[in-house]
This record gives C-alpha cells, sequence and structure tokens, in this order.
C-alpha cells in the first residue's frame, strides 16, 4: 500500500511539474507576441529566459520520470501517463525554442507599422490556447479538451492561411517589402508549428487515457 501511495504522490509531482512548464510556454508565446507586435524588446528577453526555465524544467521532468520507471515500476495507465508526459515534454520544449525564434526574428522587423494588418495576433492566442488546453487535459485526463486541441489546429491553420494572404495584398500595395514580408510569414510558420507541437501534446494525452495514439493507431 505504501508503495502505491508513494507512486500516487509521485504522479501528483509529474503532473504539477507539467503544468509549470506548460505555463511556462504560455508566457513564451505571449511575451514572443508582445515582441512582434509591440517591437518590445525588454520582452525579448523575458522570452529567452522563459525558454531557458522550459529547458531546465524538461530535464527535471525527465528526470522524474525516469524514477518512476526504475523505482515505482507502474503498470497499465499509469504507464501510459508517465511515458506520455517523456513525450509531452519534448513537444513542450520545442514550443520554447519557436517562441525564442519569434522573439529573435522580430529583432529584425525595423517597421511595425503593418502589424495590425496580418492576423499574427489571433494566431499567437489561438496557439496559446492550445497548448494551455492540452496541458489541462493531460492534468485532468480530460477527452473532451484532447478534441478541442485537435480541432482548434484547423483554426490555426486558416489563420496561416489568412497572414499569407494579407502579406500578398501587402505586397500588392507596396506596403511591404520583401524581406519584412518573409520575416512575417516565418513568424506565422513558427506560430503554426507552435499549434501542431500542442496537437502532438494533446493526442499523447488521448494515448495516456486510452491506450491509442491517433496518428499511429496503435493500441497497448
Amino acid at each position: 500500500m505504501r508503495m502505491r501511495e508513494q507512486f500516487e504522490e509521485q504522479l501528483e509531482e509529474l503532473h504539477k511539474e507539467v503544468t509549470e512548464m506548460g505555463s511556462l510556454c504560455e508566457q513564451a508565446i505571449s511575451l514572443a507576441a508582445g515582441v512582434l507586435l509591440e517591437g518590445n524588446e525588454e520582452a525579448a528577453k523575458e522570452v529567452f529566459s522563459r525558454d531557458a526555465l522550459i529547458d531546465r524544467k524538461e530535464r527535471e521532468i525527465e528526470d522524474l520520470c525516469m524514477r518512476l520507471f526504475l523505482h515505482q515500476q507502474p503498470v497499465a495507465r499509469d504507464l501510459r501517463s508517465v511515458s506520455a508526459a517523456l513525450k509531452m515534454v519534448s513537444d513542450m520544449e520545442r514550443i520554447g525554442d519557436q517562441a525564442s525564434d519569434i522573439a529573435e526574428l522580430s529583432r529584425w522587423i525595423k517597421d511595425d507599422t503593418f502589424m495590425n494588418k496580418v492576423s499574427l495576433g489571433e494566431m499567437a492566442e489561438a496557439t496559446k490556447k492550445m497548448v494551455v488546453n492540452s496541458v489541462e487535459a493531460f492534468v485532468k485526463n480530460d477527452e473532451d479538451l484532447v478534441k478541442q486541441v485537435i480541432k482548434a489546429d484547423d483554426i490555426v491553420d486558416g489563420l496561416f492561411d489568412q497572414v499569407k494572404e494579407e502579406i500578398v495584398s501587402l505586397i500588392k500595395d507596396k506596403g511591404i517589402g520583401a524581406k519584412e514580408s518573409l520575416d512575417l510569414l516565418m513568424a506565422a510558420k513558427y506560430f503554426e508549428r507552435i499549434g501542431d507541437h500542442a496537437v502532438n501534446i494533446a493526442e499523447w494525452v488521448e494515448f495516456a487515457i486510452t491506450g491509442i495514439h491517433s496518428k499511429e493507431g496503435d493500441q497497448e
């Protein structure tokens, strides 16, 4: 009985650590959007700081998962939950990297007068919500939230297409140069990739709950 109680305590700690990592990702996305849309240089430093914290948190969670595997010998659903957490933190680490990429890219966009003419702010909010919901789905074992995240990816993809059309319109109107248009398109692509990582996280949550991973169709 004591062994099971100890495992439950460590599993609760795992959920807490994953939630904290998700919160750092949310902050990194918000700050990166602030750098991009408002030219906030101080926020850029904060993004890089969050990315470093996310990297450290990934290592801490990986260590905790290894201890759960080696000392607690989880079975069935518990094993899937710990395995899913290991996969999830890899995607969350990539989210931190891409938030940093957006902040770095923002430094090269000198003219921000066209920022209110593209839908990057909407993309940032949509992807941030996907990340938050995917992590919450893990903590709450919530299949409905998993489905919401996967469905929301269509919204982000649609916004990405919208941004491309908006950039083309700006080019036609001579409202933006070639370099700025490519930088904006790359920023949109980073947000789109963050959405993809949120979907990956949600699919691993689905695996933890059901034993089935959508992309592979494997059952354990």
